[in-house]
């Protein structure tokens, strides 16, 4: 099983960038699809990567873009709707599965990498989210004429991410505290480079074919931990104050209305279900994770306390 042109949708977002990044310096030939090709020319200017202004919706556009390529992977996914409902959230991840799946079909394209969600689960997940995510899964699973392999990572970190860079803003514009909601939540995030790795072993191990994996990183935290930690490196004496349920489901539904739906009653419903593994990493993939605070202080070096240090001492003359 050899790959040479990989087709990737969802190639723009924060793990597409990683991942398209690490698949170029392995020497693969990769076209990415996208809505808004010249936003991306960090990507253009890669020598083995092309970008095309495509519909991923359109069964005869994936057709098209898939029919010289070996391998199509699915990042596609989204956190927030803009209705109320599981429309969107069904076109994104099960509509768009299904596409794949056909396109893949009618071009001979066998071999298929699709990023879920842990937790993910049809009938028992405790989101939209969730939900589709995993009937998107169930559908995958049940395709044999294909070869698929499943990833279901926690929550994801690193450079670009929208976690601990999001968080760190919020903490810059509240004036005394954070209020948090779902503190107890508990988390083990997993790094984008970890994460991008096994994509990348996954591409060269048949015996992947066919499996799910659940990802996480070596630690677990409560969300109110996690919080408590950013604040910390990036100097924000700000107090976290965790919620009770009834004031986490009022936040929640109180910015489901505010400018980018910062946060939703879909998010909250999502940290109702501990996003940890119940095992260890995978040891097929031979990657030992990377702890959050090995990397955090570096994704946060501009506010970073100890990263002040040196230009404090100069201004000291020291």
């Amino acid at each position: 099983m050899v790959t040479k042109k990989i087709c990737i949708l969802g190639g723009t977002g924060f793990v597409g960038h990683h991942l398209v990044r690490h698949l170029a310096k392995e020497g693969y030939q990769i076209r990415l699809l996208s809505r808004h090709r010249e936003r991306h020319r960090d990507l253009l200017v890669l020598p083995s990567v092309e970008i095309i202004d495509a519909d991923i919706f359109n069964i005869d556009v994936l057709t098209k873009q898939f029919r010289d390529c070996d391998t199509v992977i699915n990042l596609v996914g989204i956190l927030n709707s803009r209705s109320h409902q599981d429309h969107e959230f069904r076109k994104v991840h099960v509509e768009l599965a299904h596409t794949i799946v056909q396109a893949c079909r009618r071009t001979h394209t066998r071999r298929l990498l699709h990023m879920s969600a842990l937790n993910a689960d049809a009938s028992q997940g405790s989101s939209y989210y969730l939900r589709t995510k995993g009937d998107a899964e169930s559908f995958l699973s049940a395709t044999k004429d294909l070869d698929i392999t499943i990833f279901r990572p926690s929550f994801i970190f690193g450079s670009g991410d929208s976690f601990i860079n999001r968080f760190a803003r919020i903490l810059k514009r509240v004036p005394l505290f954070l209020p948090l909601a779902c503190p107890d939540t508990r988390l083990a995030p997993i790094h984008v480079a970890d994460l991008v790795s096994v994509f990348a072993h996954a591409l060269k191990e048949r015996k992947t074919i066919g499996q799910r994996y659940d990802l996480c990183g070596p630690r677990t935290y409560t969300l109110k931990q996690l919080v408590e930690y950013i604040a910390s490196i990036s100097c924000q004496k700000k107090k976290v104050v965790g919620l009770g349920d009834t004031l986490s489901r009022m936040q929640a539904f109180m910015l489901e209305f505010a400018p980018g739906k910062p946060f939703s009653m879909d998010n909250y419903r999502s940290l109702q279900t501990d996003s940890v593994c119940n095992g260890e990493f995978p040891a097929i993939f031979n990657i030992k994770p990377t702890p959050l605070e090995a990397v955090a202080p570096l994704i946060l070096q501009d506010s970073n306390c100890v990263s002040r240090y040196p230009h404090y001492r100069s201004k000291a003359h020291r």
